[in-house]
């Protein structure tokens, strides 16, 4: 059975399989809930000494303690998203066959300062790459990734109508050809799952992951000598003057050493002199 997963700020992920069955998976926000624990150790540690590299002083024993304790909530946040986003990926790998997800850029989804601390709680990235890893070792289970430009949540899932403009504050999905009602991430959902039909027969615009990963070339294989070309002379420099060394050189490189030799001799190291002189 395939699945189409939508990924989310709101709802962590929403899943709709092949039978279009909706599933939704609530975004536990570990680093929200332990924000106001975070504030408070943080303004701990701005009230003990720390260490100053420019005057030369160490950090006190206080601040030390608080940074510790600060960093144990750190961690502590770390190890509870790590926890959820293993246990999810390991039951969709484990109860699907193919999984369809999108090719977010996460990147610039991050440069938007009043949803970039929740999408990198979110762990978008991370989710990916666990599924591909994990879907990679049971060798029943394939990974698909959809097309960047993909419209997803502006396709209809019932009829296949595409709309315009779909802005990110509509939540809810009106076709306008059939009459469609229904929620947007939902619909992407279902769209995704669609796909995995598509991967298989090889048409549409899913993207097959499984493939293994190019091999790594040494560091400069991939360079090349400039094969010199037949009957190639040299040039002379742009005010008429005497060969250039390192043209001379081009222009008696696939000559035998011993007429070389001859012309080093007859002509100098400058290179050919002016019958005149």
């Amino acid at each position: 059975m395939a699945i189409g997963i939508d990924l989310g700020v709101k709802t962590l992920a929403v899943m709709a399989d092949s039978a279009k069955e909706i599933r939704e998976v609530a975004n536990p926000r570990h680093l929200d809930t332990a924000l106001k624990q975070l504030r408070h150790a943080s303004r701990t540690v701005s009230r003990r000494q720390g260490p100053d590299r420019r005057m030369g002083h160490k950090p006190s024993k206080r601040w030390e303690k608080a940074n510790a304790a600060r960093n144990r909530v750190h961690h502590r946040v770390a190890n509870l998203r790590a926890d959820a986003l293993h246990k999810l990926t390991t039951s969709i790998a484990a109860e699907y066959g193919t999984v369809v997800v999108e090719d977010l850029n996460v990147a610039g989804m991050l440069r938007n300062r009043r949803l970039a601390r929740r999408i990198a709680d979110a762990g978008f990235g991370e989710i990916r790459r666990q599924l591909e890893y994990k879907t990679r070792q049971r060798h029943a289970t394939r990974l698909v990734v959809a097309d960047r430009w993909y419209p997803s949540s502006k396709t209809c899932s019932e009829c296949g109508a595409v709309k315009a403009k779909l802005p990110l504050h509509v939540r809810t999905y009106i076709c306008d050809a059939c009459g469609l009602v229904i929620d947007r991430d939902e619909n992407a959902a279902l769209n995704l799952a669609a796909l995995a039909a598509a991967a298989v027969t090889g048409t549409g615009v899913a993207g097959d992951q499984d493939t293994a990963p190019a091999a790594s070339k040494p560091r400069g294989a991939d360079r090349k000598t400039r094969a010199t070309r037949p009957g190639r002379t040299a040039r002379t420099g742009r005010a008429g003057g005497a060969t250039l060394p390192h043209q001379w050189q081009t222009e008696t490189r696939d000559r035998p050493q011993a007429e070389a030799f001859t012309l080093w001799r007859r002509d100098g190291p400058s290179g050919p002199q002016c019958p005149e002189c």
